[in-house]
């Protein structure tokens, strides 16, 4: 059945048909458009823990709960995640990505939703701040072998790795994840600017929720988060959900970074969706508060987003001013870019994975409906 909606980036009134999970048809209409939904490219986000209290990471995960996780991002206009597994004991972790690379193996939907396994930790900083609600007693330095064993456990789909540099051994490290194609994510860090420095020039892409995942104080000028801003080869992604950072960092950081070198990620956690209350995950007592931020029970330090990639949308726009089309960019197109992928786009012969939403003066970006070519 044709879909007639405005378009995210011209606000044209367009007819787009589907065949067989592919556009076969885009044709410009003559219509009101007072009355239709608009049309974007579905959201794309490089880090998802789970949801609905459904962890990626726990090593015993079955397949229907990971259809279970992706039905949910999909009913928030995500159709494509990088599914992603924190600090964990070495069999814990082996265990967790062959569950996933199975799952893929099995399930053709899952393996074209799921565009990459994305291992955050567990080389990190042991330090609290940093290390968030990361278990302190498996944070470790990097080791080569041990991420080969992980990736062979993987299939391979492993695209993107977040480590702390000041660990012993994370420059070679960053060096071989880049050599294979593996991006590499600089996060729950206490590094110097200088370490931070060496990590970029040694292959480090981009920055895991930058201005999360660290100390509550830092020194005014010299410290790790203004060095990952200023890096010009670095891009960032930012947890725009309304508690992870203020509006005004949020304005400062897109103003430093620009556009081009930044992503958003709702980095939903085994949480999101889940109501208010004290919870066991990740070996850590975590607390879900009244009104949807998730932190490590007892302290300031959150814990993964309550949220999915439909609020960071929604609340960019309200922070920083950004015009539709610029956030839903955020969203979907840049997360693919960081990850070597050609952005996906409303043209004949790309994939029916699309959004239908509202928005407008007085009426903030909403989710109408989903269609992907996943099934």
């Amino acid at each position: 059945m044709p879909i007639r909606a405005r378009h995210y980036q011209s606000g044209s009134v367009i007819e787009v048909t589907c065949q067989a999970g592919t556009i076969a048809s885009v044709g410009a209409v003559s219509e009101p458009a007072a009355d239709l939904p608009w049309i974007a490219p579905g959201l794309c986000d490089v880090q998802v823990n789970g949801c609905l209290g459904i962890s990626f990471g726990n090593p015993a995960i079955a397949d229907e709960q990971m259809r279970t996780v992706m039905a949910e991002c999909v009913r928030h206009g995500m159709t494509e995640i990088c599914p992603t597994v924190i600090t964990a004991s070495a069999d814990d972790l082996l265990h967790s990505f062959r569950a996933l690379h199975r799952a893929c193996e099995r399930d053709r939907a899952l393996s074209r939703h799921f565009i990459g396994f994305h291992l955050e930790g567990p080389y990190l900083s042991g330090l609290d701040g940093p290390r968030g609600a990361h278990p302190r007693e498996h944070v470790r330095d990097p080791d080569w072998d041990e991420f080969q064993r992980l990736q062979d456990a993987a299939g391979g789909r492993i695209r993107m790795v977040t480590l702390a540099p000041e660990r012993s051994g994370a420059l070679a490290m960053i060096e071989r994840l880049a050599a294979t194609g593996v991006v590499v994510a600089i996060g729950h860090t206490a590094a110097t600017p200088a370490e931070i420095r060496a990590a970029v020039a040694a292959g480090a892409k981009t920055s895991t929720h930058l201005g999360n995942g660290s100390h509550a104080m830092l020194p005014r000028h010299d410290n790790y988060l203004w060095e990952q801003l200023a890096a010009d080869g670095l891009w960032a992604s930012l947890i725009v959900d309304g508690h992870h950072l203020p509006a005004s960092v949020v304005k400062s950081m897109i103003r430093g970074k620009t556009l081009g070198r930044l992503l958003l990620t709702c980095d939903a956690g085994p949480l999101a969706g889940m109501p208010p209350g004290r919870y066991r995950q990740w070996e850590t007592e975590l607390e879900i508060e009244p009104e949807g931020k998730i932190v490590v029970a007892g302290t300031p330090y959150l814990a993964g987003s309550w949220a999915f990639g439909d609020t960071c949308v929604r609340t960019v726009i309200e922070y920083a001013g950004l015009t539709i089309a610029e956030a839903l960019e955020l969203a979907s197109a840049q997360p693919r870019r960081l990850l070597g992928l050609a952005p996906h786009t409303l043209d004949v012969g790309q994939p029916a994975d699309f959004i239908l939403f509202d928005h407008g003066p007085g009426q903030p970006f909403a989710i109408r409906e989903t269609v992907t070519a996943a099934g």
